[in-house]
């Protein structure tokens, strides 16, 4: 999906912003890490897509998303404006084995990660939530719905198939709509308030 378009005015944060805040979208390979970053984005995202090669067809899984053709090599970045004196920024990360030396330096000064989740890949998620909790970071589970409305997939199953924490948020959202990715954001965040109370 398209992020937002930028202009002149919003690619530069304005200089009234004293404060900014880091947040990492994480998830297992192919679940929306990318569109989502960019469907709530106000700058077009960096990204580090590369084109998929033969040299992948026996390491990455592609069955649950038989037309991908690219990849996050590294990782995605956007932004988004929160008041004139706050700005967060986004960091999506590679969901593939091979890329998890990054965590380390992207995890560093994160205030949480929002997890995303495709409930008919779960087991795909076990290793994501290890990295998140070897890093200490508090954690939201947005369940990707892609084009399904998201209530064949029982909430208290997901919770349990996961091994959740009673108070860990799970939301439902659509990683490519711009209102549904800010409402899996916000439940992060309100998450993330409670737990500094």
């Amino acid at each position: 999906m398209d992020s937002n378009p930028s202009t002149a005015e919003t690619i530069y944060v304005s200089d009234a912003v004293t404060t900014t805040a880091k947040i990492l979208v994480v998830g297992h390979f192919a679940v929306g890490k990318t569109t989502y970053i960019g469907s709530l984005s106000e700058i077009t995202p960096l990204r580090t897509e590369e084109k998929m090669t033969q040299a992948s067809a026996h390491v990455d899984d592609l069955k649950g998303a038989p037309d991908k053709v690219t990849t996050t090599v590294a990782l995605d970045f956007g932004r988004l404006t929160l008041s004139e004196e706050l700005v967060l920024y986004l960091f999506g990360t590679p969901g593939q084995q091979r890329f998890m030396q990054l965590w380390e330096d992207m995890a560093r000064g994160a205030l949480g990660a929002l997890l995303l989740v495709d409930p008919s890949r779960l087991a795909e998620t076990f290793p994501v939530i290890d990295l998140v909790e070897k890093y200490g970071l508090e954690y939201a589970i947005a369940v990707n719905t892609f084009d399904r409305e998201g209530g064949e997939f029982d909430e208290d199953e997901i919770r349990e198939a996961l091994d959740l924490l009673p108070d860990t948020p799970v939301v439902y959202c659509d990683a490519r709509d711009p209102k549904s990715s800010a409402r899996a954001l916000i439940a992060l965040v309100q998450h993330l308030l409670a737990r500094a109370a």
